[in-house]
């Protein structure tokens, strides 16, 4: 009979033991990648919480800072002036009537109206009135 080294149940043995040796690694290894992906998953509600908290907070400044406004004094003010036509002493009140607005809209009209027919003019005339005119161009 031959040599050998291991015996045929020896063998098997060992091959069981690597077997289960892979098994038990593989189930590490799930159980591993499985709380990972549960950890991130967490990580990420985490950071949707604390953005919507300071969306809260944001929102929660903005309205102390309306209710403010809307209880200060100037509001209070600003509202008697519009609604019921309060006035405080020493308050001129100017009136505009519907000739007031109409000519004050005839004047933005005709400015409007010069500006476009300026921009149809030829480069030398826009020169000349540049030059010896009264600046047109000016902002």
């Amino acid at each position: 009979m031959a040599y050998q080294p291991y015996s045929h149940s020896q063998f098997n043995v060992a091959r069981l033991i690597i077997i289960v040796g892979l098994v038990l690694v593989a189930y590490m290894l799930y159980n591993l990648t499985v709380t990972v992906y549960e950890n991130h998953q967490i990580d990420v509600h985490v950071q949707n919480f604390e953005q919507k908290n300071v969306e809260l907070r944001n929102e929660n400044l903005q309205k102390l800072e309306d209710y403010k406004y809307y209880t200060s004094e100037a509001y209070i003010d600003k509202i008697a002036k519009q609604n019921l036509g309060l006035v405080n002493p020493g308050e001129e009140v100017i009136v505009l009537t519907e000739g007031d607005t109409l000519a004050f809209l005839e004047t933005e009209e005709n400015e409007l109206i010069r500006e476009r027919s300026m921009a149809n003019w030829s480069n030398s005339k826009k020169w000349w009135h540049f030059i010896f005119d009264e600046n047109p161009f000016k902002y």
